[in-house]
């Protein structure tokens, strides 16, 4: 019933997203961007824009209120005169209508005493540092044995540097939001949004309220892929705005102005040294990453962490460095960390393959360990070995001649690679509420957020198989502060953290029915799940205390990928003929939005192998593709017949219902895949992505 009924809204038009509430009253906003990539504010002119008929307020750093305490230096919204990269909003106009609003803020004359903004990342920046930590809080560096003694002792080795570009998230529907204070100080938040208790908690300290004097609403969000976890400058202008109009207002970004405020996947460089025997064996592994961030808020991506987890060699160091630059932050983008990190190392893997001579697949399994490398601890499960071979199996993979460059089909040429994937198993505290209501059906509400992932269906079959009910008797609520407290829709912990705290509240449900029969309390049953007292009855759970129990154990998520490319020799153009992954991922508890989840992660890698790529201005800033004319991303064109599939995984240290999470770990080693597909096809090694004609017509 839930899914049936979430589909239908969708498919109909009748789910409201953050900018669709009917509010009354409302007014529109209307950002202004600084137009120099560093700087001072000298000032604001506003004398034009407030003469339009229909402008209700003009909001700068020369007259916006004074923030309490932003726990988020881009919430800092107009709190200075201080430009610290190019498109950052410096001012914003309320009018009766949209377009008064977007004509109004085009006629804000904004003065500045400019500098040059620097915005190059390089390895050889005077600024570069190590962070404290890497997202979310692992160590920048690690290192273990004498990793560059051992490597330049190693009889093969591999030294080469990867390149990624910065890339956007571009989710379909833009950050959003609808704020009204109401006359006793109360903020509601209509808002596109991965996580409404986030919102609420950074919002409330943003601007000096209690928690409960916020409530963020957010039952339906289309797509973030990262970019909306946390909350953003829209979130804080349009609190800021409907109290200056005094009425509420709605602030949806352009996709433009999206760019430079919403954030982004950092660019990275990363310099990968492989020490290994004749027989493929690894020695040395040598990860060294630099990446940038701004100055106005460290973000450190955590590329080389996935390294940390993969194969096994004695010797092994892993790095990051940061520079700070006057760009916008970097933030999540899908699978972050994982996803540059596995590209680069996916592609040496490639390269260790070929200077060794032994097939891609073999060197893994050669090189496949049972405890996590660097820990030590043993890996709660890790099905790595039987994705390459069922993975194999499937594609066809033996006879492959390993001749690059061999294979002609007319004017194509076409080649085959393989990648491994993982990723992290993570929980997070969450809370719940199970309620068994008098007509015999059930409520589940968690302030979970359903981003077009499926959740509400997920939640729904986990509550129903723990109340022993039909599904079509379990609703699950979601997506609004007001239910109980849960962690952000991120890091494919959803299912895992949010579907625990709904199994206890209903186990905890069941107990209390199963009470109320002994007692003998009259109402109604269903379901042999008890008495349902007339005015019904439910139970709570918290899962932090379980978390802080649980046993010490290395979970992660694995898989393989693998790509058949066809390359035209005379125009470089690269199409992906086909594509198929394989994963173990614990329990799938739907398998129709685990497919989904899967491909589309995969279709994402497929657009960060070949089409992905924010050109930064270094003159002044800001990226100058800054839509989806500019910006590629895959078509259907670009992927012919794209399958995923996953082997059976049982694994009892993970959580009530032994699933690990999947929204991330179909994008992780897509891209090297492809890369690695296109080297096999052309015998040319590109070291940067995307992977474009340009890149190959040179050498072709």
């Amino acid at each position: 019933m839930t899914e049936r009924l979430e589909s239908r809204e969708k498919v109909t038009g009748t789910a409201r997203y953050a900018f669709e509430y009917p509010v009354e009253n409302v007014a529109y906003v209307a950002a202004v961007q600084a137009s120099v990539g560093r700087g001072e504010i000298t000032a604001v002119g506003t004398e034009a824009a407030m003469a339009l008929p229909g402008v209700l307020a003009v909001l700068s750093c020369e007259n916006a209120p004074r923030l309490s305490d932003p726990p988020d230096g881009e919430l800092a919204v107009f709190q200075s005169r201080t430009v610290s990269y190019r498109g950052q909003f410096v001012a914003a106009v309320v009018g009766e209508t949209l377009e008064t609003a977007r004509e109004a803020a085009r006629l804000v004359h904004v003065e500045y005493a400019p500098e040059a903004p620097d915005v190059r990342l390089r390895t050889d920046h005077p600024s570069l540092y190590q962070p404290g930590k890497v997202n979310p809080v692992f160590p920048a560096d690690t290192e273990q044995g004498e990793p560059e003694e051992v490597f330049n002792n190693s009889a093969v080795r591999v030294d080469v540097t990867y390149t990624t570009p910065a890339e956007h998230n571009n989710p379909m529907e833009p950050h959003a939001t609808i704020a009204l204070w109401d006359e006793h100080g109360y903020l509601t938040l209509y808002d596109s949004t991965q996580g409404a208790s986030t919102v609420q908690s950074m919002v409330a300290q943003t601007f000096g309220l209690d928690p409960s004097h916020v409530r963020v609403v957010a039952p339906h969000v289309g797509g973030g892929f990262g970019s909306k976890g946390i909350p953003k400058p829209n979130v804080v202008l349009a609190a800021m705005a409907a109290g200056a109009a005094g009425r509420p207002v709605k602030f949806a970004v352009p996709r433009q102005q999206m760019y430079a405020t919403t954030g982004y996947r950092t660019p990275t460089i990363q310099r990968l040294r492989l020490g290994a025997d004749n027989d493929g064996r690894l020695n040395a592994i040598l990860h060294d990453v630099v990446e940038q961030t701004s100055t106005v808020k460290e973000f450190a991506e955590q590329t080389a962490t996935p390294t940390r987890v993969m194969y096994q060699a004695p010797h092994r160091r892993t790095s990051h460095r940061l520079v700070p630059l006057d760009v916008p932050t970097p933030s999540w983008m899908r699978a972050p960390g994982e996803t540059p990190g596995m590209y680069a190392l996916e592609s040496v893997m490639d390269e260790l393959a070929i200077a060794t001579g032994i097939d891609p697949i073999e060197l893994r399994i050669r090189n496949d360990t049972d405890r996590e490398p660097e820990s030590g601890l043993p890996f709660s499960s890790r099905n790595l070995v039987a994705c390459l071979q069922e993975g194999a199996a499937r594609f066809g993979w033996a006879g492959r001649d390993p001749a690059t460059g061999v294979r002609w089909e007319g004017r194509k040429l076409i080649g085959t690679g393989v990648a491994a994937s993982t990723y992290p198993a993570y929980m997070s505290p969450n809370r719940a509420i199970a309620r068994a209501e008098p007509d015999g059906t059930f409520t589940v509400r968690i302030a979970a957020a359903d981003i077009g992932t499926g959740a509400r269906t997920a939640l729904a079959l986990i509550a129903a198989e723990t109340l022993k009910a039909d599904l079509g008797d379990v609703r699950v609520e979601l997506g609004d502060s007001a239910f109980p407290r849960a962690s952000v829709a991120g890091g494919s912990s959803g299912t895992a953290g949010w579907g625990t705290a709904v199994v206890r509240a209903c186990e905890a449900l069941r107990a209390k029915l199963n009470g109320a029969v002994a007692g003998g309390r009259g109402g109604s049953s269903h379901a042999g799940n008890g008495a349902i007292p007339p005015e019904g009855l439910e139970a709570a759970a918290d899962t932090g205390a379980e978390l802080k129990a649980r046993e010490k154990y290395a979970r992660h998520a694995f898989g393989a990928q693998f790509a058949e490319v066809e390359v035209d020799a005379d125009t470089g153009e690269v199409r992906v003929r086909r594509m198929l992954g394989v994963f173990a991922a614990g329990r799938i508890i739907n398998p129709a939005t685990a497919r989904s989840q899967f491909i589309g992660g995969m279709t994402m890698g497929v657009g960060m192998a070949l089409l992905e790529e924010s050109v930064m201005d270094e003159e002044f800033g800001d990226f100058l593709n800054r839509d989806l004319a500019q910006y590629h991303v895959p078509a259907c064109a670009d992927v012919r017949d794209i399958d995923a599939a996953w082997v059976e995984e049982s694994d009892p240290h993970l959580n009530p219902m032994g699933s690990k999470g999947i929204g991330e770990i179909g994008i992780v080693g897509a891209a090297a895949a492809v890369g690695n597909a296109v080297h096999h096809a052309t015998g040319i090694r590109v070291r940067h992505l995307p992977i474009t004609p340009a890149t190959l017509l040179p050498d072709l």
